[in-house]
């Protein structure tokens, strides 16, 4: 029987998940991207916690009537997850790029919170 698309993302996600753990001195950058939204976290695995967090769905990232699914919504999230970042005193985080191929809104976001200033 083949595996549905879900699944062998799902597979993907949890053998990258083996090798990224987030520790206080470098939490891991947890992305997840849907049809409509994108999301990022900073996790410290360690203690179980998210430090910093930012999604296309908060009211401050998009005006109202854009779409979060578009590179431009997930360059918005890259640069807010960074800031806020900086700010919490996170300078340097292992990236997770949640199952997902590093390519398209995924590799926008991590390249927004590079030029941002956050070492990913």
């Amino acid at each position: 029987m083949k595996a549905s698309r879900k699944e062998l993302t799902r597979r993907r996600h949890a053998r990258i998940r083996k090798r990224v753990f987030g520790t206080p001195e470098q939490p891991r950058l947890a992305v997840f991207r849907s049809n409509q939204h994108i999301y990022a976290q900073i996790i410290d695995d360690t203690a179980h916690r998210t430090l910093v967090a930012a999604s296309t769905v908060e009211s401050d990232v998009l005006d109202s009537g854009q779409s979060g699914a578009t590179q431009e919504a997930a360059a918005a999230v890259g640069k807010l997850v960074a800031e806020r970042a900086l700010q919490a005193g996170i300078n340097q985080v292992v990236f997770d790029r949640g199952g997902k191929l590093y390519h398209g809104r995924v590799a926008t976001l991590a390249d927004a919170a590079r030029e941002a200033g956050l070492n990913v």
